[in-house]
């Protein structure tokens, strides 16, 4: 785990602008037509529409994405009653996480009152800004009435965190952990060390999964909580069990299948564990010290299940895993409440989704290749990226099935497609590149077969349903490979290029790339030792039509895989060049940037070429080109070569190319501000126009502005290279491509076969 010291700790929270969150508006607000009808006089309709029906709150206004984080400090971590401002950091941090995980708004509120009347009165005065409220760091007892009452007078959702998140999630790993050793759940003898609020709500859940009340036993800071004992309060008296016979924790553990700490650190000895049955069960749940450590857990027992709160062990119990997609599910159909059949709902998507297939985006962070459903994997890992979509919905359907929903979803496909778009993890356009390709999946060759970026990506793209996969390499090591990061090659073409019984088609290729280049000094010997690298014998492929598509790159510089695509696909009728573009998608909007990857310093004849490719490129998705031609210089304002060279492409396009909206040279900032230059160059092709195009003067240029872009700006995704102006669909990936990156080029590969085979018909 990584040493948090006091020095970084507050520098990270003074630095820059003080805090965790702010407010960003969501509404244009620059002019005074935006400023009207955001406030005076254009406010008050919807003010008026409110008043007559309530729930148009949830349309007009941010309350239907809006939760309060509210606490009285009286529990802070594990600070103990530290104040309501002291724990304000803590407040501003669950803030953060709802929005980063969840895509909700959040106001953190810190109430000075430690009387549970008086505080409830006031959570209930501001409750009408709120779709719903998060009670956070409030101590026990007074939580258990706190939520309770609060739940019984509003009409919103509201859920003390520390005691159902915890639950949510570890009775998710108690009920997968049971099932990975053979245990049933109504026979297993669960042992709970803590009383407070976690433990109590904890202990509960268990029971609703199937947990028997008599084989459970709970202690609190006296020991064994025994039917005999005096002054127990009600939370307590409920679990109080008739075993007079054990009084400590020591005797308690003994024989037992389940251990649940909600305590306090060391607790928990090896001696103890030692003793409990065969196969336990070790939920070490208190920070940042667990009641015992994962290396003596596993030295006392190397056939425990161990789960900590901490991110260095496997299975980690994080509430973060639940709450804010319990809240998303729960905002998104307006509930009223979070009830027991929505926590139930989270319980059982989180635990089926720790039995699915891991996302490469998991196995990265945690630096793993094969996470699998086992014993040091049985718990969702927090950055999960489907955990949005999976407990969101199995909250939102729980919500309207036990009747406690105002708004209803009917279209559940499209309810996930928002979710994965509301965080980045989806774009409106990648969902489109996908479903197009998903109509025609085409036959796509994978050059580095035995890559495990490579593999996982054939792998994902053909269960997208968008390609049929063909993976050129060595069979024998592909199929370890695969073993080894547990994936399917199920349906999977596989073609070791080199072996013999690839003979005959090498020779045929070699024969058929010497016939189309003979004119280039190529011979028969030269193109048959080609067939031996899998860029020219998998272009061929392609060539020959028994493939429609090819990915390459992640080996290969590309400036060898380009002078391969030039050999044998060749470049399209009408150009003397080719290029390649990324798309970004940005909080902005969507910008297309060519040439970011072929030609180095293209010359004014190349950049005409470029801003051409681009515009059709830009077409093929469906958009209309605005393209700026771009430069440091201002129409005319330098005569240097770098400078010339985009005015000249500029004007062989506006005398050949007239019906395209380009102009330049110009610098960025005036292709991008519209208003700025409609007023400075009146006379640009480009007066009225949102530029979404741009063409760069050279290649470090290029590659520099969007490479910026993604480093600076979390938000923007990238889509590319994607090829312009080749003949067939080859398409180039690079070294640090992700196997999303490459799902998606593969996509784009997919339509751009598709719509080749759609023009050779037409022909």
């Amino acid at each position: 785990m990584i040493k948090i010291s006091k020095e970084a700790a507050l520098e990270y929270h003074k630095n820059g602008r003080p805090g965790k969150i702010e407010v960003k508006p969501t509404k244009a607000y620059r002019t005074q037509t935006d400023l009207s009808l955001a406030y005076s006089p254009g406010v008050a309709f919807p003010c008026l529409e409110i008043q007559e029906n309530a729930d148009d709150a949830y349309k007009y206004t941010d309350k239907g994405n809006l939760v309060a984080v509210i606490s009285n400090g009286t529990a802070v971590l594990g600070l103990g009653d530290i104040g309501a401002l002291s724990g304000k950091p803590v407040m501003e941090g669950k803030g953060l996480l709802f929005k980063i995980y969840g895509g909700i708004d959040v106001f953190d509120i810190e109430v000075a009152e430690k009387d549970p009347e008086k505080f409830c009165e006031a959570v209930e005065r501001i409750a009408p800004t709120f779709g719903g409220i998060n009670l956070e760091d409030i101590k026990a007892p007074e939580c258990f009435y706190i939520e309770e009452r609060l739940k019984r007078t509003l009409d919103i959702p509201v859920m003390h965190d520390d005691q159902h998140g915890t639950a949510i999630i570890s009775a998710a790993g108690l009920k997968n952990a049971l099932e990975v050793v053979g245990k049933d759940i109504s026979k297993a003898r669960l042992v709970v060390n803590g009383a407070g609020a976690a433990a109590i709500s904890c202990t509960k859940l268990y029971m609703a999964l199937g947990v028997k009340k008599e084989n459970i036993v709970m202690l609190d800071s006296k020991g064994v909580i025994t039917s005999d004992r005096h002054g127990l309060n009600d939370q307590k008296r409920f679990f109080a069990t008739d075993r007079c016979d054990i009084h400590t924790l020591e005797e308690a553990v003994k024989d037992a299948d389940v251990f649940v700490g909600l305590s306090k650190g060391n607790v928990l000895s090896k001696e103890m564990v030692k003793t409990m049955a065969k196969d336990p069960i070790i939920f070490a749940l208190a920070n940042p010290t667990p009641e015992i450590t994962y290396e003596d857990a596993m030295e006392a027992r190397p056939d425990v299940l161990m789960s900590t709160g901490r991110t260095d062990y496997p299975n980690q119990i994080n509430n973060v895993i639940g709450f804010p997609y319990i809240f998303r599910g729960a905002l998104d159909v307006n509930a009223t409440a979070i009830n027991e059949e929505m926590k139930m709902a989270a319980v059982l998507a989180i635990a089926d989704l720790a039995k699915q297939p891991v996302p490469d985006v998991v196995n990265d962070v945690y630096k793993v290749n094969n996470l699998t459903f086992g014993r040091d994997y049985f718990i969702p890992k927090p950055v999960d990226p489907r955990l949005i979509t999976e407990v969101s919905s199995a909250v939102a359907r729980a919500a309207m099935e036990s009747g406690v929903a105002r708004k209803q979803i009917t279209d559940w496909e499209a309810y996930k497609k928002n979710l994965r778009q509301l965080l980045g993890q989806e774009t409106k356009m990648t969902q489109k590149l996908y479903d197009t390709a998903r109509k025609h999946p085409q036959r796509v060759v994978f050059a580095e077969g035995i890559h495990p970026t490579m593999m996982k990506a054939a792998v994902q793209a053909k269960a997208e349903g968008i390609c049929q996969p063909i993976l050129l390499g060595n069979d024998e090591k592909i199929k370890r490979l695969a073993k080894e990061l547990d994936l399917s090659l199920k349906g999977i073409e596989i073609i070791n290029l080199r072996h013999d019984r690839e003979a005959e088609r090498r020779e045929r290729y070699a024969r058929i790339l010497t016939e189309k280049r003979q004119r280039q000094g190529y011979i028969y010997e030269e193109a048959n030792d080609n067939m031996f690298e899998r860029n020219y014998f998998g272009m061929m492929m392609v060539e020959t039509g028994e493939a429609d598509a090819f990915i390459t790159g992640l080996y290969t510089k590309y400036s060898y895989t380009i002078k391969v695509a030039k050999d044998v696909i060749g470049i399209r009728e009408g150009y003397n060049t080719f290029g390649a573009m990324h798309i970004i998608n940005s909080p902005k909007g969507q910008f297309y940037i060519g040439d970011t990857m072929v030609n180095r310093d293209p010359t004014s004849e190349q950049l005409t070429d470029i801003a051409r490719l681009s515009a059709h490129t830009v077409g093929f998705f469906n958009d209309k080109p605005n393209i700026a031609m771009i430069s440091y210089s201002n129409f005319g304002s330098d005569n240097e070569p770098n400078a010339t060279k985009v005015r000249d492409a500029v004007s062989v396009l506006h005398k050949n190319c007239p019906e395209l909206c380009v102009d330049g040279e110009m610098q960025i900032n005036f292709a991008l501000n519209k208003e700025q230059r409609d007023l400075k160059y009146p006379f640009s092709k480009l007066n009225g126009q949102d530029v979404n195009t741009l063409v760069f003067p050279n290649l470090t240029s290029a590659r520099s502005a969007f490479r910026m872009l993604q480093c600076l700006d979390p938000d923007v995704e990238i889509i590319g290279p994607i090829q312009m102006g080749l003949n067939k669909p080859i398409h180039f990936t690079d070294f640090e491509s992700s196997v999303r990156d490459i799902v998606n080029i593969t996509a784009v590969a997919v339509i751009d076969a598709y719509v080749d085979k759609i023009k050779n018909k037409l022909k």
